[in-house]
């Protein structure tokens, strides 16, 4: 599920910057939040509250353009 995450340094590129950019990458891949996930063994209820919104968004998300797409 996890992907590798690859950054190339631009021309001229300043070090932090690209720091910035891989961790922004690291971030929307969800690869720091599925280890946490792994490794605690304790979830507090409001993050599982959370989690399962999100989750639900998603999924309405995904059947609304499912639906749009057979139109």
């Amino acid at each position: 599920m996890s992907d590798n995450v690859v950054v190339t340094s631009r021309p001229g590129e300043h070090p932090e910057k690209l720091i910035r950019r891989f961790i922004k990458k690291v971030k929307r891949a969800g690869i720091l939040e599925e280890y946490r996930e792994k490794t605690s063994s304790y979830i507090k209820p409001s993050v599982k509250r959370k989690i399962k919104q999100k989750k639900a968004r998603r999924e309405k998300q995904r059947l609304e353009r499912k639906l749009n797409k057979r139109k």
